[in-house]
């Protein structure tokens, strides 16, 4: 348990002069210099929550203002209740100056309670305790990027914990440009209108307020789901034939509007379901760049052709921290592009975003060995792939785990990553056969866990031997057979078919078995999407938005003269 007592407010009229002259007397100090009132100052907002209420925050609609238990010297403290689908975050903009030192410090009780900053520019950071019975100081501290004029600041619980307590929030460093604290929240935006619907996604847009605005929170039934800087958003991952009412906030480091008017919308009756779909085509090819050395052809990723809509950077690695992934080019592979750099790397990513491609990292691969088996290890997970995320510009995070996943923690984490990162984010699963054979598999029931902000699961219809299909019969991998009734156990499990597709070899040099030619991988989809050009095995129904092809890798493909992209991406383009 940490504290510190506050000293009664004293006054005192004291020239500046006659203080320094004072204390030089006294041997203390060889000269004052007066200080900036922003560095001391706190840059947040009713950060002890001393208004009553949550105001200047942004708070899910289980966080309230108490005033027991509440830290000392305080009247009101923040109380959050989380729940299976929902941290009960509080978070708030506030303007910062570039290239700047800040200190964030808070005082917590309760579970798995977590205080940080989001797009600093650089290394967002937090701080976070397991357990705290009384009253905890969590601190942490970053330096903002040579760019950066604004930095969310948060505090959280995790998924299903108990009820937690933040008060006394501080975030100390030079204030931005916008104050902080000094400028007027904005009013509330006006106009807002539901301009268009699918069966998973609502898309809304509204007129700016005047004034300074850093940002907008988009909410649905007042519970925080988009937040974005422009005047337009499409949330993403509902249900189909559902309604939903929504309202906007806008923004500045001063605090947050009120609420603009409501609108209702309901979404189209389909099958179709998921999330992080934006800027995707209907049907994907996905492949994996290697960031290593084998014998396959070694690439830049800017080298990767524009056929490949969603591109896996393969491999995030595990750290000494259960749960934990890092993340750095492979010297062998730099080398041998000639010096490629971590900046290059980062502008080429920024150089695919401008083609429309999609850039996700990958973690895991043959040799990994992240383990995500408790709450601790999935926090570590969330945290650290976000901020690879925010440091790298990736869309989204694919699980290439072969050594399993506990379905229960690995939902957990992809789940905080989705809340930290927006609904934007892409998550692709990467099974083996054996890990798909019934919804009680562990990748399969992961998938439906996450159904809702699932892209896509691609299983490995390679390196397998034979399986069960979903009419009971055995198939041999390396025929449309395998693919078509393997896929069928998915595409009857509850999964949107949107959220299907195939994995296969780019080459018979790829995989140790189970390779076919890619025109076979077309028949495959022909027969899924329309029951034609189907083998024996003939799906009971057609599945016309089966979401495509991923293939390993991109690399292997490039040795074979791109033959598996240049013969299965334009046949994806016909399919409905």
């Amino acid at each position: 348990m940490s504290a510190y007592f506050r000293m009664p407010a004293v006054k005192w009229r004291l020239s500046l002069p006659l203080l320094a002259c004072c204390l030089m007397l006294l041997g203390l100090v060889s000269a004052v210099v007066a200080p900036t009132a922003s560095a001391a100052s706190n840059l947040l907002v009713n950060g002890d929550f001393a208004a009553g209420n949550t105001s200047g925050w942004t708070c899910s609609s289980g966080d309230t203002v108490v005033t027991s238990p509440v830290y000392s010297g305080s009247s009101y403290a923040l109380a959050g209740t989380p729940s299976g689908s929902d941290d009960a975050q509080c978070s708030q903009v506030v303007s910062v100056q570039p290239s700047s030192s800040y200190t964030l410090s808070g005082q917590v009780e309760g579970d798995y309670v977590y205080l940080g900053d989001s797009g600093t520019g650089g290394s967002d950071t937090n701080d976070w305790t397991p357990s705290a019975s009384s009253w905890t100081q969590l601190s942490t501290s970053f330096t903002t990027g040579a760019a950066t004029t604004s930095v969310t600041i948060y505090v959280h619980g995790w998924y299903a914990q108990p009820e937690f307590y933040a008060d006394d929030l501080t975030l100390t460093g030079a204030a931005g440009n916008g104050g902080g604290g000094g400028t007027t929240a904005p009013s509330a935006p006006t106009g807002l209108t539901v301009t268009g619907t699918t069966s998973s996604s609502v898309s809304l847009s509204w007129t700016a307020p005047s004034g300074t605005v850093n940002g907008y929170n988009v909410s649905e039934n007042g519970s925080q789901v988009g937040s974005v800087t422009g005047t337009s958003d499409t949330i993403t991952g509902l249900a189909a034939s559902t309604g939903y009412t929504f309202t906007v906030t806008a923004y500045n480091s001063a605090g947050q509007s009120p609420a603009s008017n409501q609108v209702s919308a309901t979404t189209s009756a389909s099958s179709g379901g998921g999330g992080g779909s934006s800027g995707l085509p209907a049907h994907i090819l996905m492949g994996y760049w290697q960031d290593f050395v084998n014998s396959a052809t070694p690439l830049t990723l800017a080298s990767v052709p524009s056929s490949y809509n969603l591109v896996a950077v393969a491999f995030g690695n595990a750290t000494s921290t259960p749960g934990q992934v890092s993340f750095g080019l492979d010297p062998t592979l730099a080398s041998d592009l000639g010096g490629y750099t971590q900046q290059q790397f980062i502008s080429d990513i920024a150089t695919l975003h401008s083609r429309g491609q999609k850039v996700i990292l990958s973690v895991g691969g043959a040799n990994g060995t992240i383990s995500v088996d408790d709450a601790t290890s999935a926090a570590n997970f969330a945290s650290s792939v976000d901020s690879i995320i925010q440091q790298y510009g990736f869309d989204g995070v694919d699980i290439d785990l072969e050594n399993g996943v506990n379905p229960t923690y690995m939902a957990s984490a992809l789940s905080q990553l989705s809340s930290d990162v927006g609904s934007s984010l892409i998550i692709t699963l990467a099974p083996q056969t054996v890990d798909t054979q019934s919804t009680g598999s562990d990748y399969l029931q992961l998938a439906l866990d996450i159904k809702s902000i699932l892209t896509m699961i691609n299983t490995q219809y390679y390196n397998s031997g034979t399986m069960n299909g979903c009419d009971g019969n055995v198939y041999a991998e390396g025929t449309e057979n395998f693919m078509t009734a393997l896929a069928c156990t998915e595409l009857q499990s509850g999964l949107s078919a949107s959220q299907v597709g195939l994995g296969l070899p780019a080459s018979s040099s790829a995989a140790g078995s189970g390779y076919v030619a890619p025109s076979v991988v077309n028949d495959a989809l022909d027969c899924l999407a329309a029951r034609a050009n189907c083998g024996s095995f003939v799906p009971s129904a057609a599945y016309p938005s089966i979401r495509g092809v991923m293939t390993w890798s991109i690399n292997w493909d490039a040795s074979n003269g791109y033959n598996f992209a240049n013969t299965v991406a334009p046949y994806l383009s016909t399919l409905p």
